[in-house]
């Protein structure tokens, strides 16, 4: 499978422009995917500069190309200030690129159970080595738990109907194991007309359940923090309300909740200085990669 069907990169000039490249800096691509930010990246790059790319997938880690000036991290973005303390850059480099959108390859996977278009294992495991599935997570989560990730991860709006299904599914011994069978219970719930829309909120949620990714990009964003040199950019692209709406009051405020803190005299203090507007694909990207219709690309310096 070449680069460009494992995944193709949205926004890759405006990300490279977005990070100010110095030839000779330090660079970290938080998701690696299918390489496509990372060798545009290494490419600008001179003999003095790195980049450090982390992906925990297998198959992702596998497909990492060689380079001296560059270096593949196999775990989950979450822990960047921890890596980067272990390569002796942290509070050193000089800008991050987070792409928080899925591969391709993930979606056109029938056995990675990200897609609804597909029957196979109900898995989403960004980490095929983690211990819960999306299977094992409806197998064992309580109705309510259910009722609460399918509302705030995925805004579904008959949500405890769906989970008051799944589960009795469960108890009635038909475990929801498969995509098929997820999607025939979500089907009772879902308006004809909105189907794809409403069964996409559906994966979705399950999906950031899953992977944890919430707090993974909670944990990611904080680490940031500790990582950039004054004056270094974070460039993070976003495609869903939910994970654009935390990384636009974190660039803004230096917190989730949006708001900037002030000192005894009244002084705001932001670590961030965000740099202009959030950047939206152009119709012709959109043409030629349609999946990045909901891109949107969010840059800051720290200060």
């Amino acid at each position: 499978m070449s680069e460009q069907a494992y995944h193709i990169p949205a926004l890759l000039p405006e990300s490279l422009e977005a990070l100010d490249i110095n030839p000779g800096g330090i660079y970290v691509d938080a998701t690696f995917g299918g390489g496509g930010h990372s060798h545009a990246i290494v490419e600008s790059l001179s003999a003095d500069g790195h980049l450090y790319s982390f992906d925990q997938d297998d198959e992702a880690v596998r497909r990492a190309f060689s380079d001296p000036r560059f270096t593949i991290v196999y775990s989950n973005f979450r822990f960047l200030q921890n890596w980067m303390t272990f390569y002796g850059h942290s509070g050193k480099v000089d800008g991050i690129l987070a792409d928080l959108g899925v591969s391709f390859h993930h979606f056109d996977d029938s056995e990675r159970g990200f897609s609804f278009r597909f029957d196979g294992p109900l898995d989403m495991r960004m980490n095929r080595h983690a211990p819960v599935s999306a299977a094992t997570l409806l197998a064992s989560a309580s109705e309510e738990r259910i009722a609460e990730i399918l509302a705030l991860y995925g805004e579904f709006p008959r949500s405890r109907q769906l989970a008051q299904a799944i589960v009795a599914e469960r108890n009635a011994g038909r475990a929801v194991e498969t995509i098929g069978q997820l999607r025939e219970i979500a089907s009772r719930f879902i308006s004809p007309k909105k189907e794809k829309k409403e069964l996409a909120m559906v994966f979705q949620a399950l999906r950031i359940e899953v992977n944890g990714e919430m707090r993974a990009l909670e944990q990611f964003l904080k680490a940031t923090l500790a990582v950039l040199r004054p004056g270094g950019r974070l460039a993070v692209i976003t495609y869903h309300s939910l994970e654009d709406r935390l990384v636009k009051n974190f660039l803004k405020s230096g917190n989730f909740s949006g708001k900037i803190e002030k000192d005894f005299f009244g002084v705001a203090s932001t670590p961030f200085k965000t740099i202009g507007k959030p950047i939206a694909p152009s119709e012709e990207e959109i043409e030629r990669n349609p999946r990045s219709r909901s891109a949107r690309l969010r840059i800051a310096q720290k200060l």
